[in-house]
Formats: C-alpha cells, structure tokens, sequence
C-alpha cells in the first residue's frame, strides 16, 4: 500500500485539472458568444418593427409618412445605440410606406 504519490503522479493530477477547467472555461465562453449574438439579432428586429409601427402611427396621425429618419426619430418615441446599428430610411412617397433597413455594425 502506497502512502505518498509519487510527483508523477501529482503532475498528472495538475495537468488534467488545468486541462479540465479550460475545456469548462471554453464551453463557458462560447455559450456566451451565442446568446450575445442572438441578442443582437432580436435587438435589429425589435428596432425594424419598432420604426415601422412609429411610420405607420405618423401617418394615420398626420396623413403622410415621415419625410425623414430625423423627424420620425424627433416626434416619435425610437430609441436606438447609433454605435450598434446603421438605420438606412428611404421615403417613397407621402402616402406610400418608406424603406427601412436596419444593419448591424461590426464592433
């Protein structure tokens, strides 16, 4: 019966438990990069739908779609990182719905 582990075996114990906490760690990392990405992506959508819903609310107000992104983000209630997205607003007409792209800078 051994008493006492030989520093072999020690060192083995060591590397497999450093070995070990970088594959969690890995795991870990990764996990978060997913969930951070499909946020982002919720974020675009929720601020597409958001745009469009004040466009459609503008004009039912006042007859007409808003002539820019400026004034639709001055009288109506859209809040957005400008660092995180591009939001590209095009008017059609005053009675047709403008085109409204939403992309996502890169950090």
């Amino acid at each position: 019966m051994k008493l006492f582990s030989s520093r072999r075996e020690k060192r083995g114990k060591l590397y497999a438990s450093i070995a070990l906490f970088l594959v969690i760690f890995s795991a870990l990392y990764l996990g978060l990069q997913s969930v951070s990405t499909v946020t982002v992506e919720e974020q675009k959508c929720s601020l597409e739908e958001a745009l469009r819903r004040s466009a459609v609310h503008c004009y039912t107000t006042e007859g007409a779609y808003p002539e820019s992104l400026s004034y639709l983000l001055s009288y109506y209630p859209v809040i957005y990182d400008e660092e995180l997205f591009f939001v590209d607003y095009r008017p059609v007409a005053s009675n047709l719905m403008p085109d409204i792209t939403v992309i996502e800078l890169q950090p």
